[in-house]
């Protein structure tokens, strides 16, 4: 997305824990800033802020795919891993949402990365889905607070290829994979993730000519049949 909006003509600030990455990002393209930042962090909002009005007073367009996530089975899941889903997910968002706020005009847009285990819960990721739905809920909190406010929620699916599937472990991955399968959870074919920046971008710049249209929330799935075996395992791990 960053590199769609940078090819846009827009000027973006991109920020994530893995500055190295952000930074290689900024070398390919020749525009766009990187700022190193973990929102578990106390104030990393404020300072994404801060970055972000050296350069300018307010902010069009705020997309937020901040998200971690444990694959445990809740019975397994640690405090400590409890702990990264919310602060991440939940706090972490929510903080860098209001250090952004004296930056956001009416016409700017929020976009928000959910996922649709907010709504359809998947085994082994209880703490996540958990914190997406807590996530959605501070969403609506939000527009009651300040209903000016133009944010979208985007309850994703299956989506591939992610660094995201790549960090599960071998073994719970196929774990897991049979459990969501056995529920009805897991579809045969994944989203593809660049068709998906396709679609999300399309809908960022129609946000962006639209100010008097506030879409409040965006389900992307795969049109394909539930998932009936274990063909598909090889595309969540990647090459791996």
């Amino acid at each position: 997305m960053a590199r769609r909006l940078i090819d846009a003509g827009a000027q973006v600030f991109v920020a994530a824990r893995r500055v190295e990455l952000l930074e290689a990002l900024v070398a390919e393209t020749g525009a766009g800033r990187a700022v190193q930042c973990d929102l578990r962090e106390e104030g990393a909002g404020e300072r994404i802020a801060a970055e972000i009005a050296t350069s300018s007073d307010h902010l069009d367009v705020l997309f937020v795919s901040a998200g971690a996530a444990p694959l445990r089975r809740l019975v397994d899941t640690t405090e400590d891993e409890w702990r990264s889903a919310l602060e991440t997910n939940v706090i972490g968002i929510n903080r860098l949402v209001a250090g952004v706020l004296p930056l956001l005009r009416p016409d700017s847009v929020i976009i928000i990365i959910s996922s649709e285990t907010a709504v359809l819960p998947r085994s082994h990721l209880g703490a996540y889905g958990a914190s997406k739905a807590a996530l959605e809920h501070t969403v609506g909190q939000w527009r009651e607070e300040y209903p000016w406010l133009r944010l979208t929620v985007v309850s994703l699916g299956g989506t591939m290829p992610t660094e995201f599937g790549r960090q599960f472990e071998a073994d719970l991955t196929l774990e897991a994979l049979r459990a969501w399968s056995a529920s009805g959870r897991n579809q045969e074919a994944f989203m593809d993730t660049e068709e998906v920046c396709d679609v999300l971008m399309d809908v960022t710049t129609s946000l962006l000519h639209s100010p008097s249209v506030g879409l409040h929330r965006l389900e992307l799935r795969s049109p394909s049949a539930v998932a009936t075996n274990l063909k598909f395992l090889s595309e969540t791990r990647g090459s791996e």
